[in-house]
């Protein structure tokens, strides 16, 4: 286990390295995002272009700390090597972030005074200087976790974020976040007595320390300030409002406890939208009452006017080219009967609406399914096999009016007369079982048939026929 570990130690790339193969599109894994040190990448999209010489360049260092040298001596520089740089004293060990007439640019947008000054480059940077860098940078940890404990041994409200070594080692920058105003003056001395080295104390705020550290947004995206800003601006309250985002501080703070960065990033076209919208102070005069602004929806150029200053009484929602038609009106001493309602039946759906309604709240809900309501047995005949009771009379389950059963016959079924059996019984009627007086409960009512009677002779009794037939067919047998 400990071998694998060294192994993994061994492996880890390094920053500089990983930006390198970053802007050389060699580097298939995001280390811009994890490590948050790429932000500071500029695209060349010059390089191809002839003439493009200017004599200074752009190197970046840690913490986006950036700067421009002279390359007096024409050296042969591209984007992505390590230099030697002059430094105050000493030298320090950069890498090459821009180069040609894009670096002027950078520098305009970075607004370097003119008078400021421009050290120079010295060389590429040498085995020998990239071991007493690495060596420089291993002592940076150790040295900010004992810089923080004599600063609050000395009572100093102040946080040591990072710390920076400089190329050869001689000078440290200590990056600190304070909300005061700190005197550090027993602070630096006592730095420099125990490193030996030269202390610079550089303030950050809390924008540049969320930066520092990286992580993921509410939006679901590495932080801006990790990944791509170089430059803050203030964000004020004011942005806010015109977006009509509630002003809550738990929703409007980043991570860094400040108002988030993408605040500013739509105002501007908001405050265009908004100078094309009716100024709040104007109201509208009709015949039946006044209508003041209640809200608006500057993207839709839609304003909502109120018979009331401060709540939604009748509202009345209007587009921008109405309202300014009854302004109008209005200037010119005319009251309109009434403002424009929104009419249910002609609001036009858009193309691109829910179509498959998923925007609904209660989609998941269960339908209660309706109840089917039991027809009544005399409105449809009941099923094969259900026992039904026999009439009285012990026929066929006819009615009175001898329908069968069937509802809205009135007039009797007209067919041949039955005949009398043997037994004393009419055609078609059950015999009882075992001389039981119960009926025979059929499962369906049997059609009535006729049969005509036999020839001549036989011992056994006809089985259909009347009483009278019978007595014939005994006088001829005897």
């Amino acid at each position: 286990m400990d071998e694998n570990k060294q192994n993994l130690q061994v492996t880890l790339p390094d920053v500089g390295d990983a930006c390198v193969k970053c802007d050389a599109g060699e580097c298939s894994c995001a280390c811009g995002d994890e490590l948050g040190r790429c932000n500071l990448t500029s695209t060349n999209w010059l390089a191809d272009v002839p003439d493009n010489d200017f004599d200074i360049v752009e190197v970046l260092f840690k913490n986006t700390r950036r700067g421009f040298y002279r390359n007096s001596t024409h050296i042969p520089l591209k984007q992505g090597d390590w230099v030697a740089v002059e430094a105050n004293p000493g030298h320090d060990i950069g890498r090459v972030g821009l180069t040609g007439r894009l670096v002027k640019n950078q520098m305009e947008r970075v607004r370097l005074r003119k008078d400021a000054e421009i050290l120079r480059v010295f060389r590429k940077a040498k085995p020998a200087d990239m071991e007493r860098y690495e060596q420089a940078k291993a002592r940076e940890e150790d040295t900010m976790i004992r810089s923080r404990k004599i600063a609050v041994d000395l009572g100093l409200k102040m946080k040591i974020g990072d710390v920076e070594y400089q190329g050869d080692g001689n000078k440290a920058i200590f990056y600190y976040i304070a909300d005061e105003r700190v005197d550090f003056r027993q602070l630096i001395k006592v730095l420099a007595e125990v490193f030996r080295i030269r202390v610079e104390m550089k303030q950050i705020g809390a924008r540049q320390e969320a930066g520092r550290i990286g992580g993921i947004g509410p939006c679901g995206r590495p932080l801006c300030c990790a990944t791509w800003m170089s430059g803050f601006i203030s964000v004020a309250t004011s942005a806010a409002r015109f977006q009509d985002i509630s002003l809550n501080p738990q929703n409007l703070a980043g991570q860094c406890a400040k108002l988030k960065c993408c605040i500013n990033f739509e105002v501007n076209t908001y405050v265009e939208a908004i100078r094309q919208l009716p100024p709040k102070d104007v109201h509208l005069e009709t015949k039946d009452a006044t209508y003041y602004y209640f809200k608006a929806d500057a993207l839709k150029r839609e304003i909502t006017y109120s018979t009331e200053r401060n709540a939604p009484v009748n509202t009345v929602t209007l587009t921008a080219a109405q309202a300014f038609e009854v302004i109008a009106l209005n200037k010119n001493g005319v009251k309109p009967d009434s403002l424009k309602p929104e009419e249910d039946g002609n609001k036009t759906t858009s193309p691109f609406g829910d179509l498959l309604n998923q925007d609904a709240i209660n989609r998941f809900d269960n339908k209660k399914k309706k109840k089917k309501k039991k027809k009544s047995n005399g409105d449809k005949p009941a099923p094969a096999g259900a026992n039904k009771p026999k009439n009285d009379d012990g026929g066929n389950n006819v009615n009175a009016n001898g329908n069968n059963g069937k509802p809205g016959g009135n007039k009797p079924r007209q067919g041949k007369p039955k005949r009398q059996q043997a037994n004393g019984q009419p055609n078609g009627e059950s015999q009882p079982r075992n001389g039981g007086n119960k009926p025979r409960q059929d499962k369906q009512p049997r059609p009535v048939k006729t049969f005509r009677p036999r020839n001549a002779g036989g011992d056994s009794a006809p089985k259909e026929g009347g009483n009278g037939q019978a007595k014939q067919n005994s006088e001829k047998g005897d």
